[in-house]
């Protein structure tokens, strides 16, 4: 049913992508599915990243990308079943991109209670919702 299983991952959130994790990993037990993670870092300013050496930008894509493999590793899928990916840029058009690259049959995620800004401006786990090129399943996570 669901071949490639895509987890969006705020590392400095784990309270709300831990569901979506242990979510996906059952399916992926039950159908045989590959689960990719993906944890998508803000660009940073130009004005910023000028004084930003490029090894320094590098080692924190690095370091994310390490953080997202431990958390494959503790999913004890077997070999080839899970998956890592950083990217950077607007998260929902990253985890959009990632889904059409990758060929997701599903995104799990988490999301959470949106706070009025969100009402009006819509939240990631929203536009997702909207513009994903296959079926999204969002865990509400208790706030």
């Amino acid at each position: 049913m669901f071949k490639k299983i895509l987890v969006p991952v705020d590392l400095s959130d784990p309270e709300h992508y831990t569901d979506a994790i242990e979510t996906a990993a059952s399916f992926a037990r039950q159908f045989g599915s590959t689960v990719r993670l993906v944890t998508v870092l803000p660009v940073l300013p130009s004005v910023v990243a000028d004084y930003i050496p490029m090894d320094t930008q590098n080692k924190m894509l690095d370091e994310a990308s390490a953080k997202v493999k431990v958390l494959v590793d503790k999913l004890s899928l077997g070999e080839g079943s899970g998956e890592v990916a950083v990217r950077e840029g607007a998260v929902y058009h990253e985890v959009l991109e990632e889904a059409e690259v990758c060929k997701a049959d599903l995104i799990v995620m988490g999301s959470h209670r949106p706070a009025m800004a969100t009402y009006l401006l819509g939240s990631n786990a929203a536009r997702i919702v909207r513009h994903a090129p296959c079926s999204v399943m969002v865990l509400r996570g208790e706030d």
